[in-house]
C-alpha cells in the first residue's frame, strides 16, 4: 500500500508520540510533538509526580488552561502516569521523565516547578520524623532547579515545609542563584481547611470565605487570623479555640482517619493547584494575585514566615505584615515563632553542617 508523504508524516508523528522514550540521534523525537491548535502557556515540572499528591496534582495541572507543557518527574511509575494523562484532551502537553539520569531534562526550561517529592506521614509519625529523608531529597532537586531552570518559581510542598523551604534556600545560595521571591512554600492547604471549618461554623459557602493563616505549617505554627476573616464574623472564645485547634491538626485527623493508608494527598492537591494556579496568573500579569505562602520574610525577626503574599511575574513581589491581632492571636504567634525559629535553623544546618 503506498502512502503520501503527509501521511508518512503524520505516522512519524503519531510514531515519535507514543515512543516513551526515544533515541536522541531520532529525527523527530517526543519532544518536538504537540498537538494541533494547543494554546500557548507556561511549562511546568512536578517532581514527585507518581506519589499520593503527585498523581492528583498532575491531572489537575493537565487540566489547566495556563499550562502547555507538563513534566511529570519520579523516581518510580513516571511513564505509567504520563502515559495515563497524556490521553486526556485538554491543551497541556505531557512528558515523563524517570530516575535520577533523566531529573535535568525534566527541569530545563520550567518556568513552575511543583515539589511533592517526600515520603508520607504514617500514623503516630510526626512532621519532624520525615526530616532527615525528605531533607535528602529536597537538597537533590532542588541542585536540578538551580542548575537546569534558576529562574523558575520553585512552589515547594514536600514536609516539614518549615525546614525544607531553609533548606531549598541555602541550596541556592551555594548554587548562587537564590530569589527569596521565586521560593515558595505552600501552605494553602492549611487555608482550605481553615475556609472549609469556618464555613461550616458561620454556615456559609466556602467558596465565600476568606481566612488568612500565617506563621508556618505545621501544629501550633498554623496561625488562622480568625479576627481577619472575610466577611467580617465573630467568634466566641468556644469557637475560637475549637477552629484554631481543628485547623492546626488538619493533617492528623485525615491521618487518623485512614488509619495508616496513607495522608492528606486528595486535599493537598486540590490546595497546590489553587496556589500553582495563582503562580500562573501572576506570571501572566494578572493584578492582584494573593495567596498565603511561607517565604523569606522581614514581618517578624525569623528569617521566613507565612503570610499573604501578592503574586507576579518575578514571584512573592510584596510580603503583607500581619495587620491587628487580638489577644488570642497575639499569644499564638508567640508560639508559632518559638517552634518556627527551631525548625528553621534546623534545615539551615542540614546544609551547612
Amino acid at each position: 500500500m503506498e502512502f503520501s508523504s503527509d501521511a508518512n508524516q503524520r505516522i512519524a508523528r503519531l510514531a515519535a508520540h507514543l515512543q516513551p522514550q526515544m533515541d536522541e540521534s531520532s529525527i523527530l523525537r517526543r519532544a518536538d510533538c504537540r498537538a494541533k491548535g494547543g494554546s500557548p502557556g507556561f511549562k511546568v515540572a512536578i517532581l514527585g509526580a507518581a506519589g499520593g499528591i503527585g498523581q492528583p496534582l498532575a491531572m489537575l495541572m493537565k487540566m489547566n488552561p495556563l499550562v502547555s507543557v507538563l513534566h511529570l518527574y519520579d523516581v518510580v511509575n513516571s511513564p505509567g502516569v504520563t502515559a495515563d494523562l497524556s490521553h486526556m484532551d485538554t491543551g497541556a502537553v505531557v512528558r515523563g521523565f524517570l530516575g535520577q539520569p533523566q531529573l535535568e531534562s525534566a527541569l530545563t526550561g520550567m518556568d513552575l516547578v511543583i515539589i511533592p517529592a517526600g515520603v508520607p506521614r504514617k500514623p503516630g509519625m510526626t512532621r519532624d520524623d520525615l526530616f532527615n529523608i525528605n531533607a535528602g531529597i529536597v537538597k537533590t532537586l532542588c541542585e536540578g532547579v538551580a542548575k537546569c531552570c534558576p529562574n523558575a518559581i520553585v512552589n515547594l510542598i514536600s514536609n516539614p515545609v518549615n525546614s525544607t523551604v531553609p533548606i531549598a534556600a541555602e541550596v541556592f545560595k551555594k548554587a548562587g542563584t537564590y530569589d527569596p521571591k521565586r521560593l515558595l512554600g505552600v501552605t494553602t492547604l492549611d487555608v482550605v481547611r481553615a475556609n472549609t471549618f469556618v464555613a461550616e461554623v458561620l454556615g456559609l459557602d466556602p467558596r465565600e470565605v476568606n481566612v488568612p493563616v500565617v506563621g508556618g505549617h505545621s501544629g501550633v505554627t498554623i496561625l488562622p487570623l480568625l479576627s481577619q476573616v472575610k466577611p467580617p464574623s465573630s467568634f466566641t472564645p468556644e469557637e475560637t479555640e475549637y477552629l484554631t485547634n481543628r485547623i492546626q491538626n488538619g493533617g492528623t485527623e485525615v491521618v487518623e482517619a485512614k488509619a495508616g493508608a496513607g495522608s492528606a494527598t486528595l486535599s493537598m492537591a486540590y490546595a497546590a493547584v489553587k496556589f500553582a494556579d495563582a503562580c500562573l496568573r501572576g506570571l501572566r500579569g494578572d493584578a492582584g494575585v494573593m495567596e498565603c505562602a511561607f517565604v523569606a520574610s522581614e514581618v517578624t525577626e525569623l528569617p521566613f514566615f507565612a503570610t499573604k503574599v501578592r503574586l507576579g511575574r518575578t514571584g512573592a513581589e510584596e510580603v503583607y505584615q500581619l495587620g491587628p491581632l487580638n489577644e488570642y492571636e497575639r499569644v499564638g504567634l508567640e508560639k508559632a515563632k518559638e517552634e518556627l525559629a527551631g525548625s528553621i535553623q534546623k534545615g539551615i544546618a542540614f546544609i551547612k553542617k
